[in-house]
């Protein structure tokens, strides 16, 4: 058998030499590397079935160096996965399933989108968050049936970058014990030695952030890696680090330990006397031997593990069968029956609320119907309004909670939201300040990417924050989140919209929601004189309109805007001009709608136009036309009262009327 066993690990290493060649692009020497480990995880210790690669009782695997993606696609393609050596062989080509980085949903088996190095550790931690909060929900004495572990590989870039510090300082508080990463520490990187710019004690910076740590140093065998694998699984206080000393390129006669290895094809003479170094046939491509395809298929083995975890299941549904059928319901997305009931509906008020404390009470009663709902902010619960009152804290004692504290870690939050997120059965929410989206920026493109269903408290929307000043007063964030593809963004305008806004967030599960919140109070808009709220659904609708129902002018407007463009309108009125007020709270909403319903709403007849926000005008022309004009900041805020901050800037009912006057 130690025959076979290495010529797999070499049939890994062979086939990503081929594809990175045929290709002619991509990253060669880390999968070369880490051929034991992928034969290791896939032949030995997942627990998965390729038939099924979505079976929710198996183990995930998250390859957070996605640039090494030819390892996992040879690795699962060995399996029995379906990925065949045609889609090897057409790795990082239009159209393909191999594509240069791995992607969710695109690839079988693949279980995360990685790439943008440190990712794929805070999405491990999500999947381990994930997997301990709902064991804590569903499992019973002699009913263990939420219990699979996590197991990852990592590189010296992830975990250069902060995403990954954060992360795995919140997986060591937590105690994350069915996390085990490898740590693949080849000390080379695009510009050479790791030396460089990168000299820490790896082991030593995680057990002080709670992990189990152990180092496998030059010249460690197989099985020495399986005794630091068994000890890993054998932690279960801590999530566990492995340091293992690799040699990128092993076997390649010019190329191994030398940076020409990491990011290019190796060269075809290279491969050549690679594969001769392994005793491999030299001018052979894309070959498996049949003993290695036989001895890798995990397809038998892959079909009684869940045979098991299925009796188990069945088990469990006789002895608990409305847990069963709420696990099993969670699972699949579903809501249940009368989720939106208890939804507040706010009265009328001129002083009204803010938008951020009716978020906060539309998520107390949603909370109170979907038991799965469950989320939290970067330490700013109470300012955020993102407490869920009957929900307990999740912590390392007790992962029943409701209430996830991710501390001071933007962008580690919305890693593990992501990860959270893929894993299932959770629907989750993360809070901070609008400006600090900026911190979490990376995670929220790959979850508009990969179209997850997290959905992202973003409140003190302006620079009506105020006293603060301009570093914490949002002006460009808007329309930098409005260009990102696959994001829904909301901007409520008043406590009835936001309300509305939360229902959407839990109908809408092709990608992400980012609902935009204010810090200080607005309007409670009267809906007898208005239309109703339930039109932020389709993104704009006609909230006022002219008394003849034919508009000389649309002013647009957008969350604290929205009063504003109201308190125009009457200005207006004594002029005779006829003002439609349209409240646009989501872009992406109304252009997804019909072109019957746009014309309805904005008729191309009326070229006359303004919108109104406290944020960049760059964009509004989209919906204003050349002839519109743009009531907005096009500058930093200031330090002062949000009400003064606002009015020197330009934001006032005055200047809604006076751009509407002057529009020809």
């Amino acid at each position: 058998m130690t025959g076979t066993v290495e010529r797999s690990i070499d049939t890994i290493r062979t086939l990503a030499m081929d594809g990175v060649q045929k290709a002619n692009s991509g990253h060669p020497g880390t999968a070369m590397a880490l051929a034991p480990i992928a034969y290791l995880y896939y032949r030995e210790y997942l627990r998965h079935d390729p038939a099924d690669p979505h079976w929710p009782g198996r183990d995930r695997f998250v390859l957070s160096p996605g640039h090494a993606c030819i390892l996992q696609y040879s690795a699962l393609h060995l399996a029995g996965y379906g990925i065949s050596l045609d889609d090897l062989k057409a790795f990082r080509q239009w159209g393909s399933i191999t594509p240069g980085h791995p992607e969710a949903g695109h690839t079988p088996g693949i279980e995360t989108t990685t790439g943008p190095l440190g990712q794929g550790i805070g999405n491990a931690v999500g999947f381990a968050l994930a997997e301990r909060m709902l064991a804590a929900r569903y499992n019973r004495p002699g009913h263990e049936i939420v219990d699979h572990r996590v197991l990852g590989i990592c590189s010296d870039g992830d975990l250069m970058e902060g995403v990954a510090q954060e992360a795995a300082s919140l997986a060591g508080h937590l105690g994350l014990g069915k996390l085990t990463f490898v740590y693949d520490d080849n000390r080379i990187t695009i510009e050479g030695d790791t030396g460089l710019a990168f000299s820490e004690d790896v082991a030593a910076r995680f057990a002080a952030l709670g992990w189990h740590t152990q180092r496998l140093e030059d010249g460690w065998t197989l099985d020495d890696v399986r005794a630091a694998l068994d000890a890993a699984v054998a932690e279960t206080g801590r999530p566990s680090l492995i340091v293992l000393r690799t040699h990128i390129a092993p076997g390649a006669p010019t190329k191994q330990d030398t940076a020409e290895a990491h990011g290019a094809p190796l060269g075809e003479e290279e491969v050549r006397l690679t594969k001769a170094a392994y005793g491999w046939p030299e001018h052979e491509q894309f070959l498996v031997p049949d003993e290695v395809a036989a001895h890798m298929d995990a397809t038998a083995r892959g079909h009684e593990l869940k045979a098991e975890w299925e009796a188990r299941m069945a088990a469990y549904r006789d002895a608990h069968p409305e847990l069963a059928a709420e696990l099993e319901r969670v699972l699949v997305g579903e809501l249940p029956d009368g989720w939106d009931a208890d939804l507040p509906v706010f009265e009328a008020d001129p002083k009204g609320i803010a938008t951020r404390v009716a978020s906060g009470k539309a998520i107390n009663a949603l909370a109170a119907r979907i038991p799965e709902l469950v989320g939290g902010s970067a330490d700013l619960a109470p300012s955020n309004n993102t407490h869920i009152a009957d929900g307990l804290g999740v912590s390392e004692r007790d992962f029943g909670g409701r209430n996830l504290h991710f501390g001071i870690r933007e962008h580690g939050m919305g890693a593990v939201l992501n990860g959270m997120a893929l894993h299932g059965g959770l629907r989750v929410f993360g809070a901070t300040f609008l400006v600090f989206s900026d911190y979490m920026r990376g995670a929220v493109r790959i979850a508009a990417l990969s179209g997850l269903p997290v959905t992202y408290v973003w409140t003190h929307d302006s620079v009506y924050v105020g006293e603060d000043g301009p570093t914490h007063q949002p002006i460009e964030h808007l329309m930098a989140l409005r260009v990102m593809p696959n994001l829904v963004v909301l901007r409520p305008g008043d406590a009835n919209e936001t309300v509305e806004a939360w229902r959407v967030a839990q109908t809408h599960r092709a990608g992400p929601v980012a609902i935009v919140l204010s810090r200080q109070n607005l309007p409670t808009l009267d809906r007898a004189e208005l239309a109703p709220a339930a039109g932020l659904a389709r993104g704009a609708y006609v909230l006022a309109d002219a008394p003849s129902g034919a508009p000389d002018t649309i002013a647009i407007a957008t969350g604290s805007e929205v009063s504003l463009a109201l308190a125009a309108r009457d200005l207006l009125a004594a002029d005779g001009i006829a003002l439609r007020v349209v409240s646009m709270p989501s872009w992406e909403l109304f252009a997804a709608q019909d072109a019957a319903y746009r014309e309805s709403v904005l008729p191309a007849a009326v070229t006359r136009r303004v919108s109104v926000e406290a944020g960049v005008t760059q964009g509004w022309e989209r919906w204003t036309g050349s002839a519109g004009a743009a009531i907005g900041i096009d500058r930093y805020g200031a330090s002062a009262p949000g009400g003064t901050v606002g009015a020197e800037l330009g934001m006032t009912a005055e200047a809604v009327a006076a751009a509407v006057r002057g529009l020809a």
